[in-house]
């Protein structure tokens, strides 16, 4: 997610039309104080609304929990997960080193059996 100042809005206007067209989710701020968020007008916004588009964004981009999405969104976590789903995101994402890891652990825990 991108911040722009109200003084970014004059100078750097393009940019954020940019963003927005290319699915990014950006906030305005004034005096360091959030004012604004823009989220871009696409298909998701239109069959979701503001609340759950702006939520599987900040859940995609990695700034929300899946449960505080869920509760930005309005929905409870199970309903939240199929639309994640269904916006055609990861609702689980585990690091690959942790994935890693992880398999080395069940394939050691498979051969001491």
């Amino acid at each position: 997610m991108e911040a722009f100042t109200v003084r970014d809005l004059r100078e750097r206007t393009g940019e954020l039309i940019r963003g927005a067209e290319e699915g990014h989710l950006s906030v305005v701020t004034k005096h360091g104080n959030p004012v604004f968020v823009a989220v871009p007008f696409d298909e998701v916004l239109l069959e979701s609304g503001v609340r759950v588009s702006l939520a599987l964004r900040l859940f995609d981009d990695g700034t929300l929990t899946l449960a505080k999405a869920a509760k930005v969104a309005g929905v409870g976590v199970e309903t939240f997960i199929e639309r994640v789903g269904a916006a055609g995101l990861t609702v689980v994402r585990t690091p690959a080193d942790e994935l890693d890891a992880e398999l080395a652990v069940i394939a050691q825990h498979g051969r001491s059996r």
